[in-house]
């Protein structure tokens, strides 16, 4: 499994029930943080790690995402009349020129695993990467996937990023057992979905970036339902494992669970004080706010 990462799945197929009614026609992936709607966020993670095919695994109610992918002829017009050139530059360069957007319909709600295999036809043999939008990663200067691809070239071997979450909550997440081989990479030893907390093998969570073989597209043909009654990722995970190594790696950078409204919030506050053009003001609003709250 030496060839370049060149593809990345996006599962965005999902409901988004904790936003509604924002997310009732408007998809979960498609919500601002700031200025950038979370689905954006993650394209630029992987095209900044050297992908060049990013494949949208969609559902009904997402054509906006892709919409957002898509030229925008009429307001480019628009914006051309108004000599909006920042405005036109910022349309035009969501995506950068050799990148390739797919969009592949997953019929029912089967989970996550069957939301990859959805995107089998697109990915063939070749090794791959999956972002889950709701997980916003701010990587710093090398994005969370740029670290793992770089991991992923050293081992030529399946990468999970990982991180500690709280002993009480194993139970939302991917549980890892790991043998530790280098600074923040360790073998997988086995993994397990949502277990409770009595019973998880650690507190090592699974979070929204994965680098697979193209192989694993066969064994989740094979997979049988699991939790809730899904096809589950970490369940035909479990079985390549018996195959071949994979690692958790914890990433450097903070994660922000956008699937929750909180996590969404924080994300919200935190991008805004590092954008270039709200930063100062939005840090000034913000403390006038804690000083007459505290009057």
């Amino acid at each position: 499994m030496t060839s370049a990462i060149r593809k990345a799945v996006f599962p965005v197929a999902g409901l988004g029930t904790r936003f509604l009614p924002a997310t009732k026609a408007n998809p979960k992936e498609m919500l601002p943080v700031v200025d950038k709607p979370l689905i954006q966020y993650a394209a630029e993670e992987a095209v900044a790690a050297g992908i060049e095919e990013l494949i949208f695994v969609t559902g009904r109610n997402k054509r906006s995402i892709e919409d957002h992918f898509d030229k925008a002829y009429e307001l480019e017009v628009e914006l051309e009349k108004s000599k909006k050139s920042q405005m036109i530059d910022i349309v035009r360069n969501i995506l950068p020129k050799g990148v390739s957007c797919i969009y592949i319909r997953q019929a029912e709600p089967l989970g996550l695993g069957h939301a990859v295999l959805c995107a089998k036809p697109a990915i063939g043999n070749e090794p791959f990467a999956i972002l889950l939008a709701d997980d916003l990663i701010d990587g710093g200067e090398k994005g969370c996937l740029k670290q793992m691809v770089d991991v992923f070239s050293h081992y030529n071997t399946g990468v999970i990023a990982v991180q500690p979450v709280p002993k009480e909550d194993t139970d939302k997440y991917g549980i890892v057992e790991v043998k530790q081989i280098d600074e923040r990479v360790a073998k997988i030893q086995s993994i397990v979905e949502k277990p409770k907390p009595d019973v998880a093998p650690s507190n090592l969570g699974v979070v929204g970036r994965y680098i697979l073989p193209g192989e694993i597209m066969g064994i989740l043909e094979k997979t049988a339902r699991g939790a809730g009654g899904e096809i589950q990722l970490t369940d035909g995970i479990a079985t390549l494992l018996n195959r071949q190594q994979v690692l958790a790696y914890e990433f450097q950078g903070k994660r922000y669970d956008c699937g929750s409204k909180l996590g969404y919030l924080e994300a919200t506050v935190e991008y805004a004080l590092k954008h270039k053009e709200l930063a100062a003001d939005f840090a000034a609003y913000l403390e006038k706010h804690r000083t007459q709250a505290k009057a």
